[in-house]
């Protein structure tokens, strides 16, 4: 299942959400002096996921606008549909574990373990993203396998 060309597809997938996500969590720990500890984690979630969906809807809006161009209007809406419908399948409960529970934790720990705030918030993101990722890519996966059926 994994190899570099997978690899390379996902890289591919995520790395431009991932690149303002991150840029994200940096900048808004940089607030740390405005908030506590528990408001800077739920803060930084809050920005960096703002940030990640942003970009995966646009590009999946570019991507859908560049495949329908000369589709007709019913159509169209039928991919919409069926976009936001993987989208939610890939990123749904990955994303609600991922907010709710382990990137708060992982905000809020890192930074006191390590004793440094923005290496903190860094080695926590890497951290809430190693679950994030697997688990978004596992459904990522089965939902390719289930369209080329």
């Amino acid at each position: 299942m994994f190899s570099k060309s997978k690899f390379r597809e996902w890289f591919n997938r995520y790395k431009y959400a991932e690149l303002a996500a991150t840029s994200t969590a940096l900048l808004c720990s940089q607030l740390s002096y405005f908030f506590d500890d528990v408001t800077m984690a739920y803060l930084i979630t809050f920005a960096e996921y703002f940030s990640f969906y942003g970009v995966i809807v646009t590009m999946t809006y570019i991507q859908l606008s560049k495949n329908t161009e000369e589709v007709v209007q019913k159509s169209y809406f039928k991919t919409v549909a069926i976009l936001l419908k993987n989208l939610l399948l890939e990123f749904g409960y990955p994303a609600v574990l991922d907010l709710l529970f382990v990137r708060p934790f992982c905000m809020y720990w890192f930074p006191i373990v390590i004793g440094n705030i923005f290496t903190g918030i860094l080695v926590g993101k890497i951290c809430a993203d190693i679950l994030f990722y697997f688990l978004t890519i596992v459904n990522y996966e089965l939902i390719k396998t289930k369209t080329n059926q």
